[in-house]
């Protein structure tokens, strides 16, 4: 048997673990400023991940038709941030 370290250990377990969407969805409220700039975090309201599907709230009218029009891009730096594919629909509610 070979020996891990033990982040090499629960990083094998977190990956095969239901545990890993409740992270990633985690994970994804404390990079959306850095992803989509300090204007937009500031005025979304919640934001979850729910098989592969990124569920945006706002309440402010216009940034969810700037969002409609983003949802591309989106997928694209959520996944990219994560080094894998996390998301394939984005939701704005």
């Amino acid at each position: 048997m070979g020996e891990y370290s033990i982040g090499d250990a629960l990083k094998g377990f977190i990956n095969k673990s239901k545990l890993r969407n409740g992270l990633r969805a985690v994970q994804i409220e404390e990079i959306w400023e850095q992803l989509m700039g300090k204007t937009i975090a500031k005025y979304t309201d919640k934001i979850e991940i729910i098989n592969h599907t990124l569920f945006i709230h706002t309440h402010v009218g216009p940034l969810k038709n700037e969002l409609l029009y983003q949802k591309k891009l989106i997928i694209e730096r959520v996944n990219e941030a994560f080094d894998e594919k996390v998301i394939t629909e984005v939701v704005i509610q």
